[in-house]
This record gives C-alpha cells, sequence and structure tokens, in this order.
C-alpha cells in the first residue's frame, strides 16, 4: 500500500477532498519525520511506537576480500515497536 492508497481509502471512506487528505497525511508524515530527527519517540496507542536507536560500530568484512577488514561507524536507525492491538491482529490474520 502506498502513501496515494492511503489517500485515497482515506477520502472515500470520509467523503473529503483527496487533495485535502494528501495535505493532512503529508503533514503527519512531515511532523513524524521531524520529531525523530529531534530524537523524540512517537507513540500512537494501539498502533505502536517509532524510536530512534543508535547502532554500535562494528567491523565487517568484503565477501570478495575475506581478510580485510571494514569499520562500520555507528548510525541511527528508526526502530517501530507494534502496538499490542496490532500485533494481535497481524498474529490472528
Amino acid at each position: 500500500m502506498t502513501k496515494r492508497d492511503i489517500v485515497v481509502k482515506i477520502a472515500k471512506d470520509t467523503g473529503l477532498i483527496q487533495e485535502d487528505v494528501q495535505l493532512v497525511v503529508q503533514q503527519m508524515l512531515d511532523n513524524i519525520t521531524e520529531s525523530l530527527v529531534a530524537g523524540e519517540h512517537i507513540e500512537f496507542r494501539d498502533f505502536g511506537v517509532f524510536e530512534v536507536a543508535v547502532r554500535k560500530s562494528r567491523i565487517g568484512r568484503n565477501p570478495r576480500k575475506p581478510d580485510s577488514e571494514v569499520v562500520i561507524p555507528d548510525r541511527k536507525v528508526v526502530k517501530f515497536k507494534p502496538g499490542k492491538k496490532m500485533k494481535e491482529l497481524v498474529v490472528t490474520s
């Protein structure tokens, strides 16, 4: 499902104009992104939690040259933990 599919479905379900729904969906996604960049976590009850975590640096290897080591630096990643209700619905479907 794409963002466009979500906009079309919401517009159909609510009777709102797709342009208005598009603006709201995009603004919501922008706000989530801005909050994650600021280091905040985003929590939607029964849906899940988005948070930023730091992956520690580690040593990697080039498969073509297994003798040479490559240092992979620390980096930030976004993690998602599904909420209880979402987990139950997905598992039972």
